[in-house]
């Protein structure tokens, strides 16, 4: 093996080694997992508003993920992961026009300097790209190319096919047969076949939550499949005779080409000479082609993009332009170029492939600050600790709420904070020394007695109040879930030692939530929460609960107090709305 083929055998592993790095960079599974945050013990405020308000995608949202990252997906959720998952994304494909130019001992002719009949300088591609993270993506690329050379000054370095045909170069030439100039033209047809590892970091953007304009570079290896022929024969398959086409040798460029084209066939005739190796496709030589290259695309909307691109091939092989010499330095022979390049500038339309399951645009377009920008300004995951509300008389209504904020302490009050007055007498209960007065009885004293005589049963009543006087009533708020804080177990214990103390006293658990049918539900849930945690947890029976729900406030408030003397209800209500979660 030669040391010029080594190198590029270096090169070839040193590329493979560096892809396998960038996946394992790239793939959050293959990383060592992220040391989750350590477990609150207070209660985390959820209550707030879920939407989405990024530009990109929604983290939350579990169907964007393929079902191998669901493990990571949910760890994210209970927040045993800080990092969510790479989302399923659409693959890109895209088809373009170009300038495709052999840069060889033969200056190359561009596409405008090729007369309009003649197919040359030219190509077309056709790519395939995924993204293997923000970052990096994998593209495959076919381009098919020809390319144009033609010589603008005279030269005698040269060899076959010229050679072969009567046309004697200065190596050759004797007194008797002096050397004839000759001016190369050659036509290349290429296939050319890349893998690229394409970098791309414009799209993490500080300031924006995406850009229409997008940069990259990238880096290939594959194949170059040429066939190189030359005019060097007349339509009467004569060799031609130069001095007649070209009326001064010492003219411009432009003036010498123009005649050039003008005088010459376009027949290509000849195959070239060639650099060895294997063949395929129509006999074409196959040499290894490593390139490089830069671009920009332009987004129009989620599913096209323009592309701009240029990439230089650099083959191992000297003959792609068909001749192993140079321009010619006065007199001097020049050995040409060693190897010889291909420049391959193309416009592309670039297309996102619909995924069947829900995806997202090519994570290239994509701004991995979208979700984290969006928490800091609308936090919807980020664990917040529960709000602190004042409750200065320490009634268990808030002061935001409390409507008598003065209520002295111990007094049962209803979900407004004020006292509780059971017969609506204008007195509160914890004043009123005649519990139950009939309206008929009423207005009433400032002790609240009426002017009529009290009853056995209100006898009777005003005796039970004295008996559940003890078991103070009070407010719990939940969060968007129906978990028991720990705030909220200290309140629940407290209650759970009062009824121990009153067994013949039933207590009301009530639930805000009215207006609609997730409201509803959401309260049912709440007042259900909290039966079941006192059945279970403190072992207070079920059938001394009155279950209310749907009342006028806050879905997510719950009030607990006293039942009254003629007060029922029954503990097991059925959900209003279950479908509704």
């Amino acid at each position: 093996m030669s040391m010029f083929n080594k190198k590029y055998f270096l090169l070839a592993v040193l590329f493979v080694v560096l892809t396998q790095q960038l996946f394992a960079q790239e793939s959050p599974d293959n990383a060592k997992p992220a040391t989750p945050p350590p477990p609150t013990t207070s209660l985390q405020w959820s209550n707030r508003d879920m939407t989405y308000r990024g530009k990109n995608y929604d983290v939350l949202d579990s169907s964007y993920y393929p079902k191998f990252r669901s493990k990571q997906f949910h760890k994210y959720i209970d927040h045993q992961e800080i990092f969510p998952p790479k989302p399923r994304n659409e693959w890109e494909i895209g088809f373009g026009l170009g300038l495709y130019n052999v840069i060889g001992n033969v200056p190359t002719l561009m596409l405008w300097q090729n007369p309009i009949s003649s197919l040359g300088s030219s190509g077309l591609n056709v790519n395939v790209r995924k993204s293997l993270g923000y970052i990096f993506s994998l593209r495959a690329q076919y381009i098919y190319g020809v390319g144009k050379n033609l010589d603008r000054q005279p030269t005698t370095s040269y060899d076959a096919p010229y050679t072969d045909f009567g046309y004697t170069p200065r190596n050759y030439a004797t007194n008797m047969q002096p050397a004839i100039p000759v001016y190369r033209a050659t036509r290349m047809e290429a296939s050319q076949l890349s893998i690229d590892l394409m970098f791309n970091a414009y799209n993490i953007n500080f300031h924006h939550a995406r850009n229409s304009l997008s940069f990259f570079g990238f880096a290939g290896l594959g194949g170059l499949a040429y066939k190189t022929r030359v005019n060097a024969l007349d339509g009467n398959y004569d060799p031609y005779d130069f001095g007649t086409i070209v009326t001064d040798p010492s003219a411009k460029a432009k003036t010498i080409r123009k005649e050039l084209q003008k005088g010459m066939d376009k027949s290509y005739e000849t195959p070239a000479d060639n650099g060895g190796g294997w063949h395929i496709l129509d006999n074409k030589t196959l040499d290894f082609a490593p390139s490089v290259g830069a671009g920009a695309q332009y987004r129009l909307n989620k599913k096209y993009n323009l592309q701009l691109e240029d990439r230089f091939t650099f083959p191992a092989d000297g003959y792609l332009d068909g001749s192993r010499y140079g321009t010619p330095l006065g007199n001097t022979v020049s050995q040409g170029r060693r190897a010889d390049q291909v420049n391959y500038f193309s416009f592309s339309v670039n297309y996102n492939i619909p995924n069947k399951k829900k995806s997202v645009e090519p994570l290239y377009w994509i701004n991995p600050l979208d979700h984290a920008y969006s928490e800091l300004s609308y936090p919807r995951h980020m664990i917040l600790p529960n709000p602190v509300l004042p409750d200065e008389d320490g009634d268990g209504v808030t002061d935001q709420f409390d409507k008598c904020p003065k209520t002295p302490a111990g007094v049962a009050v209803d979900t407004h904070g004020c006292p509780l007055d059971t017969d609506g007498d204008g007195v509160p209960d914890y004043k009123d020394k005649q519990l139950i007065t009939p309206t008929e009885c009423q207005p009433v004293d400032a002790d609240g007695v009426g002017k009529c005589p009290c009853p056995d049963a209100c006898k009777e009543m005003n005796t039970n109040k004295t008996a559940c006087g003890s078991i103070g009533a009070g407010t719990l708020l939940f969060t968007a879930t129906t978990h028991i804080s720990t705030g909220m177990e200290a309140q629940l214990a407290t209650l759970a030692a009062q009824m121990q103390a009153n067994p013949s006293c039933k207590v009301v658990i009530l639930g805000g939530g009215s207006g609609s049918k997730i409201k509803e539900q959401h309260s049912w849930e709440h007042v259900n929460a909290v039966i079941e945690y006192m059945s279970e947890k403190n072992n207070i029976a079920r059938n001394r609960f009155i279950f209310k729900y749907g009342e006028v406030g806050d879905e997510n408030i719950v009030t607990y107090r006293s039942a009254n003397v003629d007060e029922s209800g029954t503990d097991n209500v059925p959900p209003p709305h279950p479908d509704i979660k």
